[in-house]
């Protein structure tokens, strides 16, 4: 079942059991995805599904931290739902020992020693994790691992 197909079929359960949080969640990916579609002219393939995922997921994480800062308990609570509903459609995340072995075997693809190779090594690392880890901590551990 393609993401669009999961989606509509997930707004379909969401207005029969009246979660409101979940169905304008699932809209809101919708609307998302449709945008991307409309600016690109045609179809979207899995890459770029989770691209707009992703998107929506940071734009989420960054509300929270926002809400949080505010003291704003109601927002903090809905916005983590939508995080959960959003995360739903995502890839299974690496834990930390997957990520290691993937950035270890980038690095020794590379034959990354110095912190020069820092590029060419997430080159290389990015495409293997994408939707599965966070970039941030990917790039932080090619930092240690090359120091």
């Amino acid at each position: 079942m393609s993401l669009s197909e999961q989606i509509m079929a997930d707004m379909k359960d969401a207005m029969k059991a009246h979660d409101k949080v979940k169905l304008n969640t699932v809209r809101m990916i919708k609307a998302a995805l449709m945008n991307e579609k409309i600016k690109l002219g045609r179809e979207l393939n899995s890459d770029e599904e989770l691209t707009v995922l992703n998107r929506e997921k940071k734009q989420r994480e960054e509300s929270l931290a926002d809400f949080v800062k505010a003291k704003r308990t109601d927002l903090v609570e809905e916005t983590k739902k939508e995080l959960t509903v959003i995360e739903a459609y995502m890839p299974k995340q690496l834990s930390q020992s997957e990520l290691e072995k993937i950035v270890s075997a980038a690095i020794a693809e590379v034959n990354g020693a110095t912190k020069a190779d820092f590029g060419k090594i997430m080159k290389i690392l990015m495409p293997r994790i994408k939707g599965r880890a966070d970039g941030k901590v990917a790039s932080n551990l090619v930092k240690n691992k090359l120091s």
